[in-house]
C-alpha cells in the first residue's frame, strides 16, 4: 500500500516529537550513556515469585525508578566529602584482616570512590553496655554502633562510614541478628563478618565470605546513597532473610538500579564494569566474574 506523502510526513513529524519527547524527560547524562544501559539491560534476571521466608514475601516495598530516587535528593559527592570511610570494630584474625583489605578494594571499584579502611578499634565499649548472650556467643546491638560510635563522627572528607564488627549484631531484641543496618540520612552503618565465615574463617570457605561480604557492604553503602530495596530484578540491592537469600543475589547491580548510582556519582560505566569482572576473576569469584563478564561482552557487542 503507498502512502501519501502528506501522511507519510506527519508521520514522521509526530514519531519526532515523541522521540524529543521521551529524550528531553530522561537525564542528559543516562541519555548520553544509553548504548550502556540498553546493551547490560538484557543481562537483568527476572525476579521470581517470593517463597515463605523471603524477604520479598513479608515486606511490600515499593519500586523506585531514577525519577523517584532524584526526588529522594540523595547526598552526592562535592569537594569536601568525596571518601568512603570503613572502620573495623573488634579483634579480627590475620585471614580476616585479609578480607576486610580486599573487601576495601572492592568497594572503592563498585562505588568508585576513595575508600580508606581505618584501623580497627575495640568493642569493649560496645560489649559492657550494649550486647547480649545469643546462642552461645555475643552479640553487639547494631543500633548502638550507629548512634553512638559511628553518628556524626565521619571522618574529614567523608561521605559514607561503615563499621564491620568481629561480633554478631542484633537489632532490637525481639530480632536473632541482622547481617548489617544503615541510615540514609546519617550515611553511617554498621555489618558483621561473624555470620558470613560459617562459623571459622578458613582457606576453605574464603572466597565465600569474602562474596558475602563484598555484597552486604556495598548493599548497606548503597543505602547511605539512598538506594533502596531493589524489586525490579535479581540486585544486590535485593532484600534479604537470611544467608541463603544471600547467596542467591549477585553482586551485581540491576540496570535499573546501575541507573541511579551512576547519575550520582557519575563515573566511567564501562570502566568500573573492566574493574569489577577483574576484581573477581583475580580473586577466584566464578559466578559473579561471569555475571560481570557477561555485561562487558554485551557492551563491547554493542559498541
Amino acid at each position: 500500500m503507498t502512502i501519501p506523502y502528506r501522511s507519510f510526513a506527519l508521520t514522521v513529524a509526530v514519531l519526532s516529537l515523541i522521540l524529543t519527547a521521551s529524550c528531553a524527560n530522561e537525564d542528559p547524562e543516562i541519555a548520553h550513556d544509553s548504548s550502556y544501559f540498553n546493551a547490560i539491560e538484557d543481562n537483568d534476571i527476572a525476579l521470581t515469585a517470593p517463597e515463605a521466608g523471603d524477604w520479598r514475601y513479608s515486606h511490600n516495598e515499593k519500586r523506585q525508578d531514577l525519577k523517584a530516587y532524584i526526588k529522594a535528593r540523595p547526598v552526592r559527592p562535592g569537594a569536601d566529602h568525596s571518601t568512603i570511610y570503613l572502620m573495623p570494630v573488634g579483634d579480627f584474625t590475620s585471614l580476616q584482616q585479609t578480607a576486610l583489605k580486599q573487601v576495601r578494594e572492592y568497594v572503592e571499584i563498585f562505588f568508585q570512590m576513595k575508600t580508606v579502611l581505618l584501623p580497627a578499634i575495640s568493642d569493649s565499649v560496645v560489649t559492657a553496655v550494649a550486647s547480649r548472650e545469643h546462642d552461645g556467643h555475643t552479640q553487639l546491638r547494631a543500633p548502638y554502633l550507629l548512634d553512638s560510635l559511628l553518628k556524626d563522627k565521619c571522618p574529614q572528607g567523608g561521605i559514607a562510614f561503615m563499621a564491620i564488627s568481629a561480633k554478631d549484631l542484633y537489632p532490637k531484641d525481639s530480632w536473632n541478628y541482622v547481617f548489617g543496618l544503615a541510615s540514609y540520612t546519617k550515611r553511617v552503618g554498621v555489618s558483621s563478618i561473624y555470620r558470613l565465615q560459617d562459623g571459622y574463617l578458613d582457606t576453605a570457605n574464603y572466597k565465600t565470605c569474602l562474596t558475602r561480604l563484598a555484597n552486604i557492604s556495598s548493599h548497606e553503602i548503597g543505602h547511605m546513597f539512598s538506594l533502596h530495596h531493589c524489586v525490579y530484578a535479581s540486585c544486590v540491592m535485593n532484600g534479604s532473610n537470611g544467608l541463603s537469600e544471600t547467596d542467591r543475589s549477585p553482586l551485581r547491580l540491576c540496570s535499573e538500579c546501575q541507573k541511579k548510582l551512576f547519575w550520582n556519582i557519575a563515573y566511567n560505566n564501562k570502566r568500573r564494569l573492566k574493574q569489577l569482572s577483574d576484581f573477581c576473576k583475580s580473586n577466584s569469584l566464578q559466578h559473579d566474574w561471569l555475571t560481570f563478564k557477561a555485561d562487558l561482552d554485551a557492551v563491547n557487542q554493542s559498541n
